[in-house]
């Protein structure tokens, strides 16, 4: 059976560097992607802190889903990963080392579009090792109150995203991005976070959001009808493709490439956490397969069971434990 994802993993060719400022601390933050060997995964290391200590970007490592998903250890944290994560993500790269001196991954223009930017000019090597693929085989649900995420078999890996709200500039949108058809750069990357004036101002009020400004946020206007933003929409429907974003950000956390389609409505950080806590716990619905260089896969099932060392390589949840040593807030 051939499937629609590209059998070897991929690193960045050289690294590529950038300067931006921390969203909530409005600290300058100097940001290195560099590339890593195979089965590295990425790893995110805080270089005013230690340059041989490194977070795993996993979702075991998740400590906290507030405005933005921190990732975390007995050594450091760090915040706002999810735009980054998603950028490596539409661009292919299984394998990079993430090197901040900051807390926080610097937020640049709000949106995944100046890091995947940096990708493309330095490109990507193709690496030895084949990839290992979560293949979703029945659906799963997760719903947190009217919030709900479901994920279903698919050949390739797509995400359907839907929200609704009152105000008159948004409204109900919905909006699906298959990651197959090579339109990251296109369709998704420059969608900017959003957030009400009135919830930014809160924000400050209470020592956060510090570096937000219209450079990096769409303020929507009190009047529901507009944004502050003098440049305006980038996509009509930017919205929800900043949502869809964040959530493949999110779901790069389950450490390997998806077959499956998931269909979120009225989701945040903390309900894309709740669906990966879900799928570990359903390991029924899903095995793991290894990429063939034809492009076609085999099962893993039989090799996982086999040797430990080598299933603790495929997905964090082989050894996860749901509640264990995680918080979803």
């Amino acid at each position: 059976m051939s499937i629609p994802i590209e059998p070897f993993q991929h690193t960045l060719r050289a690294t590529v560097s950038c300067c931006g400022v921390g969203l909530h601390s409005g600290r300058t933050v100097n940001l290195s992607i560099k590339p890593a060997p195979v089965n590295n995964g990425i790893r995110f290391f805080r270089t005013d802190i230690s340059s041989k200590k490194h977070v795993q970007a996993h979702m075991d490592k998740v400590v906290d889903t507030r405005l933005a998903t921190t990732l975390g250890n007995e050594d450091f944290q760090v915040s706002t990963t999810e735009h980054l994560l998603a950028a490596l993500q539409g661009f292919g790269v299984d394998n990079a080392n993430v090197e901040l001196d900051s807390p926080e991954v610097p937020i640049m223009d709000g949106s995944a579009g100046p890091f995947f930017q940096l990708f493309k000019v330095t490109g990507k090597t193709r690496q030895n090792g084949l990839r290992r693929v979560l293949r979703i085989t029945r659906p799963i649900y997760y719903r947190d109150g009217d919030k709900c995420l479901t994920i279903s078999p698919y050949n390739g890996f797509k995400v359907t995203g839907e929200i609704s709200f009152d105000d008159t500039i948004i409204k109900k949108q919905r909006f699906t991005f298959d990651l197959g058809a090579d339109r990251f750069g296109d369709e998704i990357a420059r969608a900017r976070t959003f957030g009400y004036v009135e919830q930014v101002e809160e924000l400050w009020a209470n020592g956060l959001a510090l570096g937000s400004s219209l450079a990096n946020v769409i303020a929507i206007h009190w009047n529901r009808k507009s944004v502050l933003n003098e440049d305006g929409l980038r996509y009509h429907d930017e919205f929800i493709r900043h949502k869809v974003l964040d959530l493949l950000g999110d779901l790069a956390l389950l450490g390997c490439p998806v077959l499956g389609h998931v269909e979120a409505y009225k989701a945040g950080h903390a309900q894309h956490f709740g669906l990966m806590q879900a799928i570990a716990a359903s390991p029924s619905c899903w095995d793991i397969v290894a990429m063939k260089k034809n492009g076609t896969h085999a099962v893993l099932d039989k090799v996982a069971a086999r040797s430990k060392s080598a299933s603790s390589l495929l997905m964090p949840f082989f050894n996860y434990k749901p509640g264990a040593a995680v918080s979803a807030v």
